[in-house]
């Protein structure tokens, strides 16, 4: 069964859509794992709470987030794949590549070294981007009333991991679709059953 990932700047729209795309796929008769990164295991929502509240060296926030990925692979999405089962998942791995490479500036090379250890060619089937202008996104993200450590950066940090984003999703067409949320929710929604229809093989 498929493994999709839902990936996009802070304030883009992921999480408003993920319940319904977990409920479209269960409602092709699928069972589906909806997961998150960092986070999903006990150990990864530990990190997790590092991550977005601890001050630390960019270093160090880049081998967090592929250990508790390590562990996510291993005790959650793995498992879940070989049991024939969906696996949706909020951010993998392109945002590691967006936030720590295209944010924090770390260099590509030393990011794709962890992928091939951590992962060992696992990657998602589809990997949905939900974009908008980094205003936008930011407008969102201001309502929030207690906004982690990534949702307090400035606006040209979120213009840079935009721009990966968008990069990676030209990189690798044949898994990225791009989705645009400066839609209604309906025409969002329409856009979404589009891109998860053939994959529900209904």
């Amino acid at each position: 069964m498929p493994f999709i990932s839902l990936e996009g700047i802070d304030g883009a729209g992921k999480t408003t859509h993920l319940q319904w795309i977990a409920d479209y796929l269960r409602e092709q008769g699928g069972t589906v794992v909806v997961t998150r990164e960092p986070g999903g295991t006990p150990l990864g929502e530990s990190l997790r709470a590092l991550l977005l509240n601890e001050p630390m060296h960019i270093d160090t926030e880049a081998l967090l987030m592929f250990a508790a990925r390590c562990e996510h692979i291993a005790q959650i999405i793995a498992p879940a794949l070989s049991r024939g089962e969906w696996v949706l998942s909020d951010r993998f791995t392109d945002a590691s590549f967006a936030y720590q490479c295209g944010g924090r500036g770390i260099a590509e090379s030393r990011l794709q070294v962890l992928e091939e250890w951590v992962q060992q060619g696992l990657q998602p089937d589809l990997t949905i981007l939900f974009d908008v202008e980094v205003s936008i996104a930011h407008q969102r993200v201001r309502t929030h009333s207690d906004p982690d450590r990534f949702e307090q950066e400035q606006l040209d940090f979120f213009e840079r991991v935009r721009a990966m984003y968008l990069r990676r999703a030209s990189q690798y067409p044949a898994r990225f679709r791009v989705v645009r949320t400066d839609q209604t929710i309906e025409a969002i929604r329409s856009e979404l059953a589009a891109v998860l229809k053939p994959l529900s093989g209904n």
